[in-house]
């Protein structure tokens, strides 16, 4: 797989990441986004994340076309999940094969971060305490 989905069930990372072999690299980086038990100093018991599905993946293949043309890479593949995590379950995945490790950095680092800024997916967090709250860095609830 190159480019970006949604999920609504967990999944494999090293399939994944065999979708990514080429002969032409000779490196590869991911990064992993992990559901924790705390943020802003509040204890969450778990959460949901929400999207448009058709103005999630349209803005996710834009960010991957614009990856493969930024940096020097060869594959670049991310999957996010939607629905509801619990603590410690896989919630995002970036993966990128390069000739040099440096590219492949890079770029995932690009990815990742240009996701969780302009990819509308919106995370409703459960805290321990009983209530809930709306994230998303730059847009509201849906």
């Amino acid at each position: 797989m190159q480019g970006f989905r949604l999920a609504e069930v967990a999944f494999d990372i090293a399939a994944l990441r065999a979708t990514l072999l080429d002969d032409r690299a000779g490196g590869y980086a991911s990064f992993e986004g992990w559901v924790r038990d705390r943020n802003d100093g509040r204890e969450v018991s778990g959460l949901r994340y929400e999207a448009y599905p058709a103005l999630a993946e349209r803005e996710g293949e834009r960010i991957i076309a614009e990856a493969l043309e930024k940096f020097d890479i060869v594959r670049v593949a991310c999957v996010h999940r939607i629905g509801e995590l619990a603590i410690g379950d896989l919630a995002v995945w970036v993966g990128v094969s390069a000739a040099h490790r440096g590219a492949a950095f890079d770029a995932c680092r690009y990815v990742i971060d240009e996701v969780k800024s302009r990819v509308p997916i919106w995370k409703h967090e459960h805290y321990r305490q009983g209530d809930a709250g709306w994230l998303h860095p730059d847009s509201g609830a849906p």
